[in-house]
């Protein structure tokens, strides 16, 4: 079954009643539909930003089956195998087995994480917006295994190692899209 971003929606809020992990899927959605742009793949924006809403569908209420329970949560709705597929495989060399193959998997699996700590770093300038952040002060701060401790810099690498892209340009792409997730708010 096709899913609408607004049924996503209703999902997600179902499964999710904390603000932080609401807001980071708005974030994450965001972000994928602007890479689906960015890369030519504008067709399917809205597939693109709906995996990155609902790719931690069950991290609020099963964090020990991540990647997993929403498997079966979304199965038993009858949902498309292709979300399935894309929003368990950013779970991949942590709870599930299932590879970043298509080039979206492979976005949404580099930037999670990556949205995460761009986030942190923002609201640590006076600003607390992503418009003037700058990519060393994100180095920087990635440097810093202390500093937003619960962002994977390894998942991150391995991300921008399977988009064939270094650290820089894959901080650069994911900077530039939160700023225009930020202006659309």
């Amino acid at each position: 079954m096709e899913l609408t971003y607004e049924e996503g929606l209703a999902l997600l809020r179902a499964y999710n009643q904390g603000d932080f992990h609401r807001k980071h899927a708005y974030i994450v959605s965001d972000v994928m539909g602007w890479f689906a742009r960015e890369m030519g793949y504008g067709e399917e924006e809205d597939f693109w930003r709906l995996v990155g809403l609902l790719r931690d569908l069950d991290f609020e209420e099963y964090p020990e089956e991540h990647c997993i329970k929403s498997q079966e949560i979304m199965r038993d709705r009858g949902l498309d195998e292709r979300l399935i597929r894309a929003t368990a495989s950013h779970g991949y060399g942590s709870t599930v087995d299932i590879a970043p193959e298509h080039t979206m998997e492979k976005v949404l699996f580099a930037t999670d994480e990556l949205t995460g700590l761009i986030g942190a770093a923002a609201l640590m300038r006076p600003s607390r917006s992503v418009e003037d952040l700058e990519v060393k002060s994100v180095k920087k701060k990635f440097k810093d295994k202390k500093f937003a401790a619960g962002c994977s810099r390894d998942i991150i690498l391995q991300g921008a190692e399977m988009l064939g892209w270094d650290l820089d340009t894959l901080m650069e792409k994911t900077i530039q899209a939160m700023r225009a997730s930020e202006h659309a708010d």
